[in-house]
């Protein structure tokens, strides 16, 4: 090979080696620019509806979500007549209620107060009471579509639907059912009491049009009717986002922009600050109860909570084990390199957009400032003086002087 020809092809070598060179480092230079090409999205949050979609299956009347009112608080629903809905979802609470893991049937009082009667008959319940207040917009997503027919409920989303949702705590040994009663017997049995009932003969008959109309399938209907009037949807983040610029102190908009740079939205999102959808978290797990809660599908994955009226409805997470807003953010904060909450999760399940959280501990009291706009106490607190069964309104919750 002629000497000329061989420099040429070593040359030529070396400059292929060197271009290729300066690609894979420009390649290198532009991933370390972006490294967090995950974080571009940082979600979207907005304010709540105005007005409410009933389901085409169960259309808003006022006579029906009177009688879903009375049924919401009347214990003739549990077992042992001594638990109703309102027993763990209660308007001083923002229907919630602040204990850890709700006490059901054999329980005696309201709420922190509350204690059993006789303890290792019953369990405390799996989770902690979430609030029933906006539920009509479960599912709604940033542009504010929703299904009610198809509405996510409870942590681990076994149920969809208010209307769905409504006859599980009926059958649920340790919310209301108790020992009373066996299960595939339940809702037949408190149908047929609700049927003993004069009052509620005449009610459903006036409702749901027949003197056959006392159904599980009508009962749900009237709980969940009710169930849909219960909004708060005037909080002064609501005011805010439809305009009122003054609605949020300058202190409280900083929060509401680290909340967002933090990347919170990307869970807490749209106006019910929830995605719907199951995360693995890595929370604390409850320790009342033997057996272990593995969440949805045993992944140890929960629904995202709405961040909606926090001020009425703490303690929080699924098990209640975290007891105010500024130990909430501080977990979030210490995913990032600290030992988790349980034993269950390892960090690689961990699930990523977790992991992308970024809030700093300086930022916190900011932060909260701005959870604290989501509240609206505005909400329906009226509670019904008497109830059709004539037992005691709300069931065991008063504390015997």
């Amino acid at each position: 090979m002629p000497r000329r020809l061989l420099f040429v092809i070593i040359l030529l070598t070396g400059l292929v080696i060197l271009f290729c060179s300066a690609c894979l480092q420009a390649g290198d230079k532009t991933e370390a620019s972006h490294p967090k090409k995950a974080f571009s999205d940082p979600g979207s949050v907005s304010a709540l509806p105005l007005t409410v979609i009933h389901p085409r299956q169960n259309p808003f009347t006022n006579e029906k979500a009177a009688l879903g009112r009375l049924l919401f608080y009347d214990p003739i629903l549990s077992g042992d007549k001594d638990v109703s809905c309102a027993s763990c979802h209660h308007p001083e609470f923002g229907y919630a209620e602040n204990i850890d893991l709700s006490i059901g049937v054999g329980g005696v009082g309201l709420s922190s107060s509350r204690y059993f009667r006789h303890a290792d008959i019953v369990p405390p319940t799996k989770r902690n009471s979430q609030s029933i207040l906006n539920t009509a917009f479960n599912g709604i997503d940033i542009n504010g579509d929703y299904d009610p027919e198809k509405a996510p409920m409870f942590w681990d989303l076994r149920a969809t639907s208010l209307e769905d949702q409504s006859l599980h705590p009926i059958r649920q040994f340790e919310e209301m059912r108790g020992t009373a009663v066996e299960e595939k017997e339940v809702l037949n049995t408190i149908i047929s009491r609700l049927g003993a009932i004069p009052v509620y003969r005449t009610l459903f008959k006036s409702v749901f049009g027949s003197d056959t109309s006392i159904t599980s399938t009508n009962l749900a209907k009237a709980i969940a009717c009710f169930e849909r009037t219960l909004i708060a949807n005037q909080s002064r983040f609501d005011l805010y986002m439809r305009g009122q610029s003054a609605a949020l102190s300058s202190s409280e908009k900083e929060g509401f922009t680290l909340f967002m740079n933090a990347g919170c939205a990307r869970c807490h999102s749209g106006p019910m600050f929830s995605d719907f959808k199951v995360h693995i978290m890595g929370t604390p797990d409850a320790d009342k109860r033997k057996d272990i809660d593995s969440g949805y599908h045993n992944s140890f994955a929960f629904r995202t909570p709405s961040l909606r009226n926090l001020r009425f409805t703490w303690p929080y997470m699924h098990s209640g084990k975290i007891t105010n807003l500024e130990d909430v953010l501080t977990f979030y904060e210490d995913l990032r390199g600290k030992p988790l909450k349980t034993k269950y999760v390892q960090e690689e399940q961990l699930d990523s957009l977790a992991k992308q959280v970024r809030i700093e501990f300086k930022d916190i009291p900011r932060i909260v400032e701005f959870l604290n706009t989501l509240n609206d106490a505005g909400y329906d607190h009226s509670i019904p003086e008497s109830v059709p069964s004539k037992l005691a309104v709300g069931g065991n919750i008063k504390l015997k002087k």
